[in-house]
């Protein structure tokens, strides 16, 4: 059954020759190509301020810049993130992205009652997937140091927000890795998109 799906390329270098970016597009390719509906968000193209204070984040409007992005979010059914790990999680350009799009009113609400109770989400029902590149080996960042920066994303903003469940897909050693590694990669890209995993 074909599914809506967003891909949110998040590497801050609109660089087109990024591995980031050709594993995102090989996995629209393989989403298009078995009937799956597919947007893309590329966060270096945006440009929205940041947030600095608690104030702006539950009460300044969204920027014009991302009222697409978060109408993009509400329609998708699977949402697949990806991006360079840099010093252990996400760009800072992506986490400002999240940060803007992830509010009070676009992605959860705080309890009625107001001064405590456990917000309420407002994207359960969405499932994604989160790749990431790295320099270090894949197993190495999983076991040493327990995937840290992607199991924040995965536990503290998707989960929170009601989207689950969520999957990773790690690739590493990628400066280093031959043009056969890479085409696997890419291959591997495609199956994931064509069954929307």
């Amino acid at each position: 059954m074909p599914r809506r799906i967003l891909v949110i390329i998040g590497h801050p270098d609109p660089e087109p020759k990024r591995l980031c970016r050709a594993l995102a597009a090989s996995y629209a390719d393989g989403a298009r190509s078995a009937g799956h509906e597919v947007q893309l968000i590329d966060v270096a193209a945006l440009d929205f301020p940041l947030l600095r204070t608690m104030e702006e984040f539950e009460r300044r409007p969204l920027p014009v810049t991302l009222e697409a992005a978060v109408e993009a979010i509400r329609h998708a059914e699977h949402i697949v993130f990806v991006f360079p790990l840099w010093l252990g999680t996400m760009p800072a350009l992506l986490k400002a992205f999240l940060e803007q799009v992830m509010r009070p009113g676009v992605a959860f609400a705080y309890s009625e009652a107001g001064g405590g109770g456990f917000a309420r989400t407002l994207l359960k029902g969405r499932s994604a997937r989160v790749i990431v590149t790295m320099g270090m080996p894949a197993s190495f960042y999983r076991f040493w140091y327990l995937g840290h920066g992607v199991a924040g994303l995965r536990r503290n903003i998707l989960n929170f927000v009601g989207i689950s469940p969520v999957r990773e897909t790690l690739f590493g050693m990628v400066d280093g890795a031959s043009a056969e590694t890479r085409a696997k990669w890419l291959a591997k890209m495609r199956a994931l998109g064509a069954r929307a995993g």
